[in-house]
């Protein structure tokens, strides 16, 4: 059983969970064939293209379209257990692409359309990919670097045959449309997803095909039992990323829910309202700093927008955001935690639960966290240490790719560090610290930086905010706040007085920053988590 008995409170749903993951389990089966042979008709699939036109696929369509790939990709010498790249934007491609190598039991490296020649080259190495699709606006860099690739055979193009492209949907056409789903098990590898790289170069975390199923009860309680009649899903966020992937693309097709596809240049925080209100979304994952960006849009309920749920993780929201989204999406945002390579392990779901601001919640159902010591003993409430997710969930990764001493590095006994620091309170519920390396050491005090900046976030004038630790000859460190202010506002003396005030007050006078820069763009990633390592990059100049 993966699925969550539905019961009154969040205990009693986890006393009553038990992991029973099948002996043969395939992804492109769950997400799309096992409903094309039932339910043909459904709407899987609603794609809004960049010119705005919509188009619509089935699962039938869906299906139809990966058996075909499949076979097209054999016919090109792709085999079982060889790795495909997939450099595309949100896109009916991109998930044609996917389904048709879980199908045939190859492995997808999924790869950021942002990326550069260094950062896509690097990937497909590492990787060993033999093959990658992709489109006109990505084909070039890709070319650029293909001579360095010796592993990369043949590329596809999504839009047209040439410049070293064979064409998708030609080859896909010249191709049969029955193909037998491999025999996969659990443990069979389906995707390679490349960690940000924050410590040395970017690690491939490998998931087993287990690991959709190990998000069931995750995407189920941050959507309030999701689904239910009416339900249709659309991120922001790329599915390049595993946020993309899999706490929202993959489980809405699993759940039978219409996705919207539709991939933004820039986040456009008025288009999303549009786009959701306009084509009927309902549940969305959306990371903080686009919501942060939706809160600067006025009077957004003129947009018309009906949202049922919608998920956030990667930075804490804080009470502001919490009450925002009460007042003007009239829901509790459910905040949730995980990493590349254990995703989706804690979170909220308000329906049963208080959701206390600032927490990423409490374990989901299946999934055991603990908080570890320096020597890996379990902490108890109240202190401050490393959180560890216990090995067997099904949503944690196989091993970083070709690396096994990193691998190791990982684990300590039966838990899976995450890097990161926190501590639980008395009622079980998780708050995050910081990154174990963007800890703050101040007089004597260790101190964590998430805190402060949800506190600096809550000022009328400040868009983003992120702190970090400067030398000092007599604490070791003090805090520096990094700020982006909103539209309108302007920079000045007072206002860095206001923001030390406020942390001070709202927090502690030890944690309060002692120096304020305000910068007009914050570094952040692609999936709009704030790099810090830049910032402390800008103070070594």
């Amino acid at each position: 059983m993966v699925e969550v008995t539905r019961a009154e409170s969040w205990d009693a749903m986890r006393a009553a969970h038990r992991w029973q993951v099948p002996q043969h389990y395939n992804i492109a089966w769950d997400v799309c064939e096992r409903w094309a042979r039932t339910n043909p008709d459904r709407l899987a699939l609603l794609y809004l293209r960049p010119d705005g036109q919509v188009r619509n696929y089935s699962y039938a369509q869906l299906a139809r379209a990966a058996r075909r790939l499949a076979n097209a990709l054999a016919e090109h010498g792709l085999r079982r257990g060889d790795r495909i790249s997939v450099l595309l934007p949100q896109m009916p491609e991109t998930i044609i692409t996917h389904i048709a190598a879980y199908m045939m039991g190859a492995v997808v490296v999924p790869v950021f359309t942002l990326f550069g020649e260094d950062a896509l080259e690097y990937r497909l190495a590492d990787s060993g990919a033999r093959m990658a699709v992709t489109d006109a606006a990505n084909l070039p860099k890709l070319m650029a670097v293909r001579d360095r690739l010796p592993d990369l055979g043949t590329v596809f193009s999504v839009d047209r045959p040439g410049d070293g492209a064979w064409g998708f949907w030609q080859e896909l056409g010249k191709a049969r449309d029955d193909f037998t789903v491999a025999k996969t098990g659990p443990d069979d590898p389906a995707f390679i997803s490349y960690t940000s790289g924050t410590t040395g170069p970017p690690k491939g975390a490998l998931h087993g095909h287990r690991v959709l199923l190990g998000h069931v009860p995750a995407v189920t309680l941050t959507h309030e039992f999701f689904p239910q009649a009416g339900d249709r899903a659309w991120t922001p966020a790329d599915w390049a990323w595993i946020g993309g992937l899999c706490n929202m693309a993959l489980p809405a097709l699993r759940a039978g829910v219409t996705l919207v596809a539709h991939r933004m240049e820039k986040f456009d925080p008025e288009r999303a309202f549009d786009l959701t209100a306009r084509h009927e979304v309902r549940n969305s994952f959306i990371p903080p700093t686009a919501l942060r960006m939706m809160r600067t849009v006025p009077d957004p309920a003129r947009f018309g927008a009906r949202l049922r749920s919608v998920g956030s993780g990667g930075e804490a929201l804080g009470a502001e955001m919490i009450d925002w989204g009460r007042e003007a999406l009239g829901l509790t945002i459910n905040e949730f935690y995980g990493q590349t390579e254990c995703n989706l392990v804690l979170g909220n779901c308000a329906s049963v639960m208080e959701v206390r601001p600032g927490s990423m919640g409490k374990p989901f159902p299946g999934s055991e966290v603990a908080i570890l010591g320096p020597d890996g003993e379990v902490l108890g409430p109240g202190a401050t240490g490393e959180i560890a997710i216990r090995r067997g969930d099904p949503a944690m990764f196989l091993e970083y790719w070709k690396q096994p001493a990193k691998t190791a590095e990982k684990f300590v006994g039966d838990w899976m560090l995450t890097g990161d620091e926190g501590r639980v309170d008395d009622d079980g519920y998780f708050f995050y610290a910081s990154r174990t390396d963007d800890v703050i050491t101040s007089a004597g005090y260790r101190i964590g930086p998430s805190e402060i900046e949800t506190c600096l976030a809550g000022h009328p004038s400040v868009a983003l905010a992120a702190c970090i630790g400067v030398p000092d000859p007599v604490r070791t460190e003090i805090v520096k706040a990094y700020v982006t202010l909103k539209p309108g506002a302007e920079p000045s003396d007072a206002l860095v007085d206001e923001l030390k005030a406020l942390v001070r007050t709202r927090i502690s006078p030890h944690v309060a920053p002692r120096a304020v820069a305000f910068i007009d763009q914050m570094p952040v990633t692609a999936t709009g988590k704030i790099m810090r390592r830049e910032l402390r990059a800008r103070e070594k100049v």
